[in-house]
């Protein structure tokens, strides 16, 4: 139907003649002669339709933004002064010669170029629409470019592209599964699969040595502002591996496709441990393009007449942790209160500070409401801390946990206010993580999932828990975990002891896991794997604000689909073939009663 695409017209192509094909862009009428900005998948292209093709030149007259048309015309140059060097085909024009209108359209509900301004549920409603704009077909191009990419990465180092089902049974993954119920077993239910993890154990017990998929799982979490009910995981499993060779053939593959996809150099990946991470960074997914550090002063503080420090310093599970912010003295008290603001979405309950305004007069050169309770203890604050005149310390000072989170998060929004990143790209991983981590309730959980291998001993692991660290290793990219993975349990009493230590008894265990116990009896090889979220890597590659903008038909954060209206009701008829009875919320009940 087509000659080119629009946007690969180029003056190699002038006086050629060419049929093109796509929408309606822009549409301008210049004294009797009517410029249209034609757009396909490939860009954008200036038609120029004028009288002496008069039938053509009254259906140029008549089209709309979006219409979709078939044009056949002549390339030739722009008239000098009109050239545009921001398209790619600035250069020429297409003198439009006939022009047939392939089918008409409405006015679309907001306008298709880089000055939308819309709400994100007008795009998602119309999203057939939205994905016509140049940011969107790039995005998604990009997408379809790295799975290719990865795609071809593994498949030449040995990896098998191997399904796994997506209906399977419910297991304890950290979120609550999706379930299908079952027609012809009545009251039970499938489950749809928040990751392949136990059946990509299963493939490598199996002898398929390694293995991949680019695979959609399924979460039904709490409502969280960039998260989504479905995803996609770019899974990975080596048999016979270490730590190391895991590492070294994802990290490879991630720098050969930044390389390939942005031309992007990502440097060395520093390992962090776990605990060096929390302690510096309050995150294990630190943003290391932040030169700022949290550094611990609780032994300063646990004899200064300030309880709101003193308390946290004394206390086994507190901590006290100070920010030094280079030149940060000049911060208003404005914005010092919207940080305070700011801490508070992480449960902390205020933001101490003090203005370093001089260095060399020791107390009387600071500035802070706090200043007169801690005198003694100043000389040595600020030589540990290399306060220099000029700066600002931001204490926190409550349990670890909330401190960590609050300062962490501080921490990185500093970096973008006072644009203090060192770097473009700061990769690294983070390593030695904690086997377990105790709920509120003081129960064990994994910190990353039940079938990770500890880092110890069976014996060593029953004895003290909360001491076993893991053969876990995250990926992190500009404070975004981009993957995360782990050597597997691969005996069959190791797995036993774990889900004891996590409350699963001797039955539960069979019941949930009765498969995968018998198959590590059956000569499981040594094994170990690792996850990327592919809708995060896209949202980073593509300086996106949010996944939402790198997957096609995305759910909103009520895990709704406003295009298609789903989830919607279905007809009692399908309810009762799946052996259910739809129970009305208590709200409606209630108006019905009434």
């Amino acid at each position: 139907m087509r000659s080119h695409y629009c946007g690969d017209l180029r003056p190699e192509h002038i006086d050629a003649e060419v049929t093109l094909c796509g929408w309606v862009h822009r549409r301008r009428d210049h004294g009797g002669v009517i410029f249209l900005d034609m757009r396909d998948v490939k860009g954008i292209v200036q038609v120029v339709f004028d009288p002496d093709t008069e039938e053509h030149f009254r259906r140029a007259d008549k089209v709309r933004s979006e219409y979709v048309l078939k044009v056949t015309g002549k390339v030739r140059d722009r008239i000098e002064g009109t050239l545009n060097p921001d398209m790619a085909t600035g250069a020429i024009e297409v003198l439009g010669k006939q022009l047939e209108i392939l089918n008409v359209a409405e006015t679309p509900p907001f306008q298709l170029d880089e000055h939308t301004q819309v709400g994100e549920d007008v795009r998602l409603r119309h999203r057939y629409v939205d994905l016509r704009r140049p940011e969107m077909q790039e995005r998604l191009a990009m997408r379809s470019r790295v799975s290719t990419f990865v795609r071809n990465y593994l498949d030449k180092h040995g990896f098998h592209d191997i399904e796994t089902p997506m209906l399977t049974r419910a297991t304890p993954e950290g979120a609550r599964d999706y379930l299908v119920p079952s027609r012809v077993h009545a009251g039970s239910f499938y489950a749809l699969p928040q990751s392949p993890q136990l059946f990509k154990q299963l493939l490598m017990v199996a002898g398929m040595d390694r293995y991949y998929q680019i695979v959609k799982c399924f979460r039904d979490e709490d409502l969280r502002a960039d998260r989504q009910p479905e995803f996609t995981q770019i899974d990975i499993e080596m048999s016979f591996a270490t730590e190391a060779d895991v590492m070294a053939v994802t990290e490879s593959m991630i720098r050969d496709l930044f390389n390939e996809v942005l031309q992007v150099e990502l440097g060395d990946f520093p390992r962090l441990s776990y605990a060096d991470a929390i302690s510096k960074y309050g995150s294990d997914k630190p943003d290391l393009r932040v030169p700022l550090e949290l550094q611990d002063v609780a032994d300063l503080m646990q004899g200064v007449d300030f309880k709101v420090f003193s308390g946290p310093a004394n206390d086994p599970e507190g901590r006290v942790a100070v920010l030094r912010v280079p030149g940060g003295a000049s911060l208003s008290r404005k914005v010092i209160d919207d940080y305070t603001k700011f801490v508070g979405i992480y449960g902390a309950r205020g933001l101490a500070w003090i203005k370093v305004n001089d260095v060399a007069a020791g107390a009387e050169g600071l500035q802070s409401p706090i200043v007169k309770n801690m005198l003694d203890v100043v000389p040595e604050l600020l030589a540990r801390t290399g306060a220099e005149s000029g700066d600002i310390l931001f204490f926190g000072a409550d349990k670890a946990n909330i401190v960590n989170e609050a300062l962490g998060a501080l921490r990185v929004k500093l970096g973008e206010d006072l644009q203090l990143h060192t770097c473009a790209w700061a990769p690294a991983w983070v390593v030695d993580f904690p086997m377990f981590e105790k709920d509120s309730e003081g129960r064990w959980n994994s910190l990353h999932h039940p079938f990770t291998l500890p880092a110890c001993d069976v014996a060593q692991l029953q004895a003290a828990p909360g001491e076993a660290l893991s053969h876990a290793y995250d990926m992190v990219l500009n404070g975004t975990e981009l993957g995360g993975g782990s050597l597997r349990i691969h005996n069959a009493e190791m797995q036993a002891k774990v889900l004891e230590v996590l409350g699963i008894d001797a039955e539960e265990a069979e019941n949930k896991f009765g498969f995968l116990l018998r198959a590590l009896k059956y000569g499981a090889p040594p094994h170990g794997g690792l996850a990327f979220g592919l809708d995060r890597l896209l949202m980073l590659m593509t300086g996106a604000s949010s996944i939402r903008d790198v997957i096609a038909f995305p759910k909103t954060q009520s895990a709704a689909c406003v295009m298609t209206d789903a989830p919607s009701a279905v007809d009692d008829a399908q309810v009762k073939e799946l052996h259910l009875r739809v129970r009305k919320p208590v709200s409606e009940n209630a108006e019905h009663a009434g």
